[in-house]
């Protein structure tokens, strides 16, 4: 099975499909929040370090456990122990329950992408334009369907021709549109207000809470925990450094989470006055606020275009990762070829992608455990399952079946210079975090807490 198995083409071809992962919808609404709510620089220094130690020791996890089985998570920890196959059917549910309703969103930037191209950021901005919207009976489930067509042609064509393609066009475009749009950003008047801000260490906004909202950013935000990374793994040729690839995917994903808060951050303290609260996380920064603030700007709907194409490419970069990682567990489990796995799980999102997309409308009187069908899929992927998952990996490679499996595999073309770091991440640290995180984050969608 593994000599049929797809591959990418290179080192640079999976870093940059990996990285496109990594880079999604996380990175832009939710990292310059968080920066700008806890410490500005001090929490930037804070999300760095544990992305060079907790987020670079899962990811290499998982890369490696991925290229050692040659299967997606599905087969991935059962081929290792048979008495563990249930971590690999836990984290499979994670990307199922997640790409419909990331669709759904990228329905939205769909949407918001054609008003600033027909009609200009002045529509976009009405007060009530996102609320018609996503209210609307049935414009944001077609929206949706459109996303999701888009992103299982890529899929269909495979590893090579769609998803390394796909990627290797994108990625560039993302990462040039970011650093336009920051450079415009931080050159408005009353924007290097926002800068300062944003690098300055504030101290007395530091608690614990900055630990917990950096270690969850960082968590989610590198794709760890949704079979993902074990996927894209599988399909890495043997040649390949895992250790350097790892490192230059945390310098992708980190990077575009940093340009993020530059072009954010500046820019709503220039719209704002400097009001932190208009830095709200979710949705409303992106389809609410970040309008108001393009209506505002010389050449508003230029640079809202150029936003949204970049907001789309992150979107589809990461919707593309966890279709694929979907389409791959069921021709792994269930041994049927990739174009009738597209469509299962087409169909499958079809489904579940209805719920989420009229959730805020047309179904908006059914509300599991008080939330939208959206917000209930998220809780149950994000603040269950990927750090459960996690937690369970770590106690299966650290004290099971001991590191060496991982190691071993690692050391075939790198000299792996963080290994002890590695080790002891994954046996002692790492757990203690993933606990923190996964209380934080259910604490934090129930409303108990605030992150």
């Amino acid at each position: 099975m593994s000599k049929k198995r797809s591959s990418f083409s290179s080192r640079i071809g999976f870093v940059l499909a990996a990285a496109g992962s990594a880079v999604g919808l996380g990175n832009l609404w939710r990292f310059p929040y968080l920066a700008a709510k806890y410490g500005g620089g001090t929490f930037l220094v804070i999300y760095l370090i544990l992305v060079l130690t907790f987020g670079y020791s899962l990811m290499t996890a998982e890369i490696t456990l991925g290229r050692k089985t040659r299967l997606s998570a599905v087969g991935a920890y059962g081929k290792i122990d048979r008495r563990f196959n249930f971590i690999g059917l836990l984290s499979c549910l994670v990307p199922i329950i997640i790409i419909p309703y990331y669709c759904v969103i990228g329905g939205w930037i769909i949407k918001y992408l054609g008003v600033f191209v027909t009609d200009g950021a002045a529509t976009a901005a009405a007060d009530s334009y996102f609320t018609d919207f996503i209210t609307s009976p049935i414009q944001p489930y077609v929206l949706m369907v459109i996303f999701l067509t888009i992103t299982a042609v890529i899929v269909s064509f495979g590893v090579k021709r769609g998803i390394e393609n796909a990627s290797r066009i994108m990625m560039p475009l993302l990462i040039i549109l970011s650093i336009a749009i920051s450079i415009y950003s931080m050159t408005r008047p009353g924007a290097w207000e926002g800068v300062k801000y944003y690098l300055t260490p504030h101290f007395s906004d530091v608690s614990l809470n900055t630990l917990l909202g950096a270690l969850g950013q960082m968590f989610f935000s590198m794709s760890l925990a949704m079979g993902i990374m074990i996927t894209y793994g599988s399909y890495m040729m043997d040649d390949t450094d895992i250790e350097k690839s790892v490192s230059q995917i945390e310098i992708f994903d980190t990077g575009i989470a940093f340009l993020a808060g530059l072009m954010i951050i500046p820019a709503v303290f220039a719209f704002s006055g400097g009001d932190e609260e208009a830095l709200n996380a979710g949705a409303g920064l992106m389809f609410v606020t970040m309008p108001k603030v393009f209506a505002s700007m010389g050449f508003g709907t230029v640079i809202g275009i150029a936003f949204f194409v970049l907001v789309f490419f992150a979107a589809l970069t990461s919707s593309i990762s966890l279709y694929e990682t979907v389409v791959s567990i069921f021709c792994d489990k269930f041994h049927i070829s990739r174009k009738l796995s597209c469509v299962v799980t087409y169909v499958i999102c079809l489904v579940l992608g209805f719920f989420s997309a009229l959730g805020y409308g047309t179904l908006s009187g059914i509300a599991p455990l008080g939330m939208s069908f959206l917000d209930f899929f998220d809780f149950i992927s994000n603040s269950i399952l990927m750090p459960l998952v996690a937690l369970l990996t770590c106690i299966f490679l650290g004290w099971i079946v001991g590191l060496n499996t991982i190691t071993d595999e690692v050391k075939k073309n790198s000299a792996f210079k963080r290994e002890k770091m590695f080790r002891v991440m994954m046996r002692w640290i790492a757990p203690v975090f993933l606990i923190a995180i996964l209380i934080s984050s259910v604490l934090s969608a129930l409303g108990i807490i605030s992150i």
